[in-house]
């Protein structure tokens, strides 16, 4: 974590608490509702964060998983949950994505949320299956030129950084590769493994482990410098694809509505659990940078990022996956 990062994070913790806060809240457990489906990096880490927050508050914060349709679906829970302060939503990469590639979404970008605090910033890592003749990105874009439409990668729905990642490699090289949809990382990672999908860029949480092991093989990151997690492998940037950069993130959003006070009592735990030797330590691991401050900070963020991937998509032609 930079200095500067630590210091916001502390200055939020800091200055938070001023804010009066309702005295019985929380009073129950509070559902957390994360998009994706378990044991990928938004279920892992998020459960993390989840533990400390209810040590924190004394209330469980319990994870409830609603993966599908590109995190439409448990997005859409968030958006019509009672705003009382006891559905908390996790928010990532592909909100900022799906407008630009789903022309009716079953919600409000703009209108149906107000964010709490970002948690993390990441990496994705690009691995191949060990049967593949592919040891870097070189290679991997040789071989994909040389056999059209014969390999394969995994993809979990159009919005998310892990088919945006394949989406932009295709797109900037020319090549032509055939996409595997699943509904959860497990489910690829372990088709890559066995050799059934050839490629696969996912989070480091997810994906890292299985790399380190050896049961899929590592090429690059998507990041514009080397991850402290894997420094050996080299960015796809300096890999041969200049200027190629995914950068997924990742926060905690309530539906609108939740009163200002709640929202700022969430903000502030949020900062503090972040700030943890558990949640540092597991982060760093897996090269994350910690993630926090204000609501209005991550709001700022995720409408450029929603900016920056509208024009891409367009600009690639990228359709839903």
């Amino acid at each position: 974590m930079t200095s500067l990062t630590r210091a916001s994070l502390l200055l939020a913790a800091l200055l938070v608490p001023t804010i009066a806060w309702p005295q019985d809240y929380p009073s129950k457990s509070i559902r957390l509702i994360v998009p994706y489906a378990a044991g990928g990096s938004p279920d892992i880490t998020s459960r993390l964060v989840a533990h400390e927050l209810g040590r924190q508050m004394g209330q469980q914060v319990v994870v409830d998983n609603r993966a599908g349709a590109a995190s439409l679906i448990g997005t859409e829970m968030i958006a019509r949950a009672a705003p009382d302060g006891y559905t908390l939503g996790y928010v990532a990469f592909s909100f900022s994505t799906n407008p630009a590639l789903y022309p009716k979404l079953p919600y409000d970008t703009l209108r149906d949320f107000q964010m709490v605090a970002s948690m993390l910033y990441s990496v994705n890592l690009l691995a191949v299956s060990p049967s593949l003749p592919v040891r870097t990105v070189k290679e991997l874009i040789e071989h994909a030129r040389a056999n059209p439409d014969k390999l394969s990668y995994g993809t979990t729905g159009g919005g998310t950084s892990v088919t945006l990642s394949m989406e932009l490699f295709k797109f900037i090289t020319g090549t032509r590769l055939t996409g595997i949809a699943y509904k959860g990382t497990q489910q690829a990672i372990g088709d890559v493994t066995a050799g059934r999908v050839d490629a696969f860029c996912d989070n480091m949480a997810s994906i890292l482990p299985h790399a380190k092991a050896g049961r899929v093989r590592g090429i690059a990151v998507t990041s514009l410098k080397r991850s402290a997690a894997v420094p050996e492998l080299p960015t796809i940037d300096e890999a041969g694809i200049p200027g190629f950069e995914v950068t997924p993130w990742s926060g905690y959003m309530f539906p609108a509505r939740v009163p200002r006070a709640i929202v700022m009592r969430l903000n502030a735990e949020i900062n503090k659990a972040l700030l943890t030797q558990t949640v540092q330590e597991k982060f760093a691991s897996v090269g994350y940078t910690t993630g926090g401050g204000t609501p209005e900070q991550f709001a700022e963020f995720i409408r450029k990022e929603t900016e920056k991937w509208g024009k891409v998509i367009k600009a690639a032609g990228i359709q839903p996956g």
